[in-house]
């Protein structure tokens, strides 16, 4: 497969204009753009090349429950592709497995291609390289129990999240580092059953890194935040591709 670039624009930006300017301005093939739910039918609006995505969803589809949006709600507005289990969603709402698990099943069940992040922390990330992927490895055990992914959606970003801008850290991700780990997510993957299933690398990317990450061969495309709201540098990125 041709590698990927998603856009997730996370709160941003503030009205409807400016969102359909930067989708028009991001409108590339093989890119996925997940913009505020608010924004989705106005970005779908005007995507001619690029794929729709969104950056969560509620796992039950008629339950009585108020402020969310479900998988089959996001399916019928043309989405496409939807994040799962975001690292700041996990930090800043408190996401667990179980509940990230749930919204997977819902999500493939209908027929959305879901993007499922993991990534370890700081912490685990000190406690050297088997602690980081044993990590890893639970996340994975637990946010795929009894999933069926009978038609090949499931992709996987990882997010070390000691390395992403926002953690405060200063620490960098190396490309062959995280080309290393995104090779045991793939064997661990295969065991699971999830063989063939695209990984992405989703650390701070910006057209100055991207490219070390995109040569990496494992590597099947890049999941961008804060670069995917300047038009240009999301342009640089995708002309990496």
């Amino acid at each position: 497969m041709k590698k990927l670039v998603v856009g997730n624009w996370k709160l941003n930006p503030n009205t409807p204009v400016e969102a359909v300017q930067l989708a028009e301005a991001s409108d590339f093939d093989g890119v996925v753009i997940c913009p505020p739910d608010i924004f989705l039918m106005q970005v779908g609006a005007v995507l001619k090349k690029a794929a729709l995505g969104a950056q969560d969803i509620f796992w039950e589809d008629a339950a009585s429950i108020t402020g969310e949006v479900s998988a089959i709600e996001l399916k019928k507005s043309g989405v496409e592709y939807v994040i799962v289990g975001h690292s700041s969603r996990r930090e800043k709402v408190g996401e667990t497995d179980e509940l990230i698990n749930r919204k997977v099943g819902a999500a493939l069940k209908a027929g959305l291609k879901t993007i499922l992040c993991v990534g370890e922390t700081l912490e685990h990330h000190e406690q050297g390289e088997d602690r980081a992927q044993g990590f890893v490895f639970e996340q994975l055990m637990v946010d795929l129990k009894d999933v069926i992914d009978g038609e090949g959606n499931l992709l996987i970003a990882y997010e070390p999240v000691w390395s992403i801008s926002t953690s405060g850290t200063g620490m960098v991700d190396k490309p062959e580092d995280a080309a290393a780990m995104i090779d045991y997510i793939k064997r661990e993957l295969t065991k699971l059953g999830f063989e063939n299933t695209p990984v992405l690398y989703g650390g701070s990317v910006d057209s100055q890194t991207a490219g070390g990450f995109l040569a990496q061969e494992t590597i099947d495309g890049v999941l961008v935040g804060k670069a995917s709201l300047d038009p240009e540098e999301f342009k640089q990125i995708v002309s990496l591709v």
